[in-house]
């Protein structure tokens, strides 16, 4: 038995008659005719009482006919869903991102406008650190991450363009992974609340020669912290360090104990812990970038339209 043989059996029985039938069908009525005889002999028994001018349901029919119109809303509803879910609009994403993507107003308001625009995929968010959220980007654990380059890639460093200043494009690929920039924030410098150099509106290099950094370095070696003291020795300043945190919150709040000072983004002065201010960092380099990754190959519908909102979103 076939779709085809259902709808033309519903058609039928809706329309009474199997030339007007055959007309909305849109074939000639000999053929429709022989194609209800052949789903009658198929399912054992005559589904209509041929008429002198029509045909109606007899007993037969009629509990026939409630099923196969069941069958066939459900054949469309499943149609429909598959559709759906090739364009994105139904399943799962599984989105990462590092701990100070959550303060950045870009990365809040794509999450807002993809599930204002898409409410019927199911987002799971996973917190970590940007190296990781990369391999199990890679491994398939998760479907895009909000990250912070640079990052260790096999070895080497992945889109190095981006741990300088000298950006040609906001969209960057390479066989594993594509990247969306989506912020490039300036640096601020964390103190104490009531540290002698709050009473500046600004603060160089050579300001904090005497004070003890926080670092929130990575495993590899690579990534913003590496880049801030890269960028301060560069300006004779040899950091003393004072203390590793995990993460960047860590390191405010870190700052705010009394235990050194910290060079964060810009956006994380959305953090507002007891004891801490916030100074500009006079320094042109490095910039905090905050993009999205996804993995090279074709990622599918529902990180394809996260794409391209990240894609409206840098621009």
């Amino acid at each position: 038995m076939e779709l085809r043989h259902l709808r033309y059996f519903v058609v039928t029985a809706e329309a009474q008659h199997f030339t007007r039938a055959a007309e909305l069908l849109g074939m000639a009525q000999p053929p429709l005719s022989q194609q209800i005889r052949q789903l009658e002999q198929e399912v054992g028994t005559p589904l209509f009482d041929r008429t002198g001018r029509g045909v109606v349901l007899n007993d037969a029919g009629h509990a026939f006919l409630a099923c196969a119109q069941d069958i066939l809303q459900r054949t469309q509803a499943a149609v429909e869903t598959a559709q759906r879910a090739a364009r994105g609009e139904v399943g799962e994403l599984t989105l990462g991102f590092t701990e100070s993507a959550s303060f950045n107003g870009v990365v809040t308001e794509l999450i807002r406008q993809y599930r204002q625009q898409y409410p019927d995929v199911e987002m799971t968010l996973s917190q970590g650190d940007s190296e990781s959220l990369i391999a199990q980007l890679r491994e398939g654990a998760i479907d895009a991450a909000f990250v912070r380059p640079p990052f260790a890639l096999d070895g080497g460093l992945a889109f190095p363009q981006l741990a300088s200043t000298q950006l040609a494009s906001k969209q960057l690929s390479s066989k594993q992974l594509s990247f969306t920039q989506l912020a490039e924030e300036p640096l601020v410098v964390a103190l104490p609340l009531g540290h002698a150099l709050a009473r500046r509106k600004r603060l160089a290099p050579k300001d904090l020669t005497q004070e003890r950094f926080i670092l929130y370095s990575r495993k590899s070696g690579y990534g913003l912290s590496a880049d801030i003291m890269a960028a301060c020795r560069q300006h004779g300043l040899n950091p003393l360090i004072g203390q590793r945190a995990p993460q960047l919150s860590s390191a405010v709040n870190l700052v705010a104990a009394g235990m050194g000072v910290a060079v964060v983004p810009a956006s994380l002065r959305h953090l507002r812990p007891d004891g801490v201010v916030y100074r500009p960092f006079a320094l042109d380099w490095p910039r905090a970038v905050l993009g999205l990754a996804v993995r090279g190959n074709t990622p599918g519908g529902r990180v394809e339209n996260l794409l391209r909102l990240a894609k409206g979103a840098s621009r």
